[in-house]
């Protein structure tokens, strides 16, 4: 009897010494964890200034306003209880400097517990800040810290960045509404996969031009609005591309899951092209003369899921087909307008032209890459577009 006892003992001992646990853990409760942040050209807020003239001076440049989302408001005691469906269940602080640790440093003078990344989810740059400052230089201190995950996604605002993290609904965070809006990609191609620190890191290594997902702001209701183009050798903002065009790479690269595409027939009557399956092959080709022309094969199945024309038949055979090439007509231009805005406009390759020559002709690449963006400008591009419309959804009337 006396030998089970101490066995038990032991075997209990056993098992509490060797169960995994946090020594240096931190109650949830003693943090301030922010899901969100917004970095603006540096304007200081009437706060500040009014805390500059109190005492609150440090040498610094107002290059950049850093704006943090902080949730939960809070989580214990009985501020929770009195706070209950009364106000956002968020905070959103900011401060002016030239440093982003130095910023959130500060922010420990007027916050009572201190800031955590561990669940940053979303980053929104303004594009007059991008503008301003090169992308790898807001980046750096993200890329570098260690509290935050590589997996937060950037994204671009044309208008004031911190403005994207309120809302108008009382139960929703910001941060985390426009990361849940990323799953409606399948849905609609206008939508980007998104792309978070960890490819943002590659892409400005890389010294590739790129695009990121757009956000716009009106009274407290956001919307992906297009994207904003980053120039591969400079990393600066140079302008935007429309919704749409955001469709359009997407056709090119074979990146469609959904969406629909209208146009007008014949009677000017609105009729729509459900989206089930889109195919693309980017083919590169390499003369003896070492001149570059590409050709883009897009094939599309769908279904004519809307019809304004009632004086039309859309089971009759010729009308499906006259259906098809009014289709094609709108993909066709759609993707000569983004095409001329790429090579005209803004001379810059993020349609995954370069990526594709790379792969099939890795030599010619070796010789044109360093001054690719310029080169594509002058390469001609060519299309093969096919829709077929594969059914008339649940009714054929």
């Amino acid at each position: 009897m006396y030998r089970q006892q101490i066995l038990s003992l032991l075997l209990a001992f056993i098992l509490l010494v060797t169960q995994a646990g946090c020594w240096s853990s931190r109650e949830i409760e003693e943090l301030s964890m922010y899901t969100g942040l917004a970095l603006d050209k540096g304007e200081p807020s009437t706060v500040e200034k009014d805390l500059e003239k109190e005492g609150s001076r440090y040498f610094k440049k107002n290059k950049i306003t850093a704006t943090v989302q902080i949730v939960p408001k809070k989580t214990f005691g009985n501020t929770a209880k009195q706070g209950g469906g009364q106000g956002p269940n968020y905070i959103n602080i900011a401060a002016t400097g030239d440093s982003l640790l130095e910023i959130f440093r500060q922010l420990s003078l007027r916050l009572d517990r201190p800031i955590i990344g561990h669940h940053l989810k979303v980053m929104v740059v303004s594009t007059k800040l991008a503008e301003q400052q090169t992308m790898q230089q807001l980046m750096d201190f993200v890329l570098r810290d260690n509290d935050i995950r590589p997996s937060c996604f950037v994204f671009l605002s044309k208008e004031r960045a911190a403005d994207t993290l309120v809302t108008k609904y009382k139960d929703e965070v910001p941060s985390i509404h426009i990361l849940y809006m990323l799953r409606n990609h399948f849905r609609t191609s206008k939508v980007m996969r998104g792309v978070n620190l960890s490819e943002l890191d590659g892409l400005m290594h890389s010294k590739k031009s790129y695009i990121l997902q757009n956000i716009s702001e009106s009274d407290g209701e956001l919307e992906f609005s297009g994207a904003g183009v980053i120039k591969g050798d400079t990393g600066h903002w140079i302008g935007s591309l429309g919704q749409q065009d955001v469709e359009s790479i997407a056709w090119i690269k074979g990146d469609v899951e959904g969406g629909a595409v209208k146009t007008y027939d014949k009677r000017n009557e609105a009729i729509t092209y459900e989206i089930k399956s889109v195919k693309s092959k980017i083919t590169a080709k390499v003369t003896e003369g070492n001149d570059i022309s590409f050709h883009v094969k897009i094939e599309s199945k769908g279904r004519l899921i809307e019809n304004w024309d009632e004086k039309v038949n859309p089971t009759e055979t010729r009308n499906m087909k006259e259906a098809e090439k009014e289709f094609e007509k709108e993909v066709t231009r759609r993707i000569k307008s983004l095409m001329h805005k790429l090579q005209s406009e803004y001379k810059v390759d993020v349609a995954s032209f370069g990526e594709r020559l790379n792969i099939e002709q890795p030599q010619v690449w070796k010789k044109v890459k360093d001054d690719w963006d310029y080169k594509f400008s002058k390469i001609p591009v060519t299309f093969d577009i096919k829709l077929s419309i594969t059914d008339l959804g649940s009714s054929a009337e």
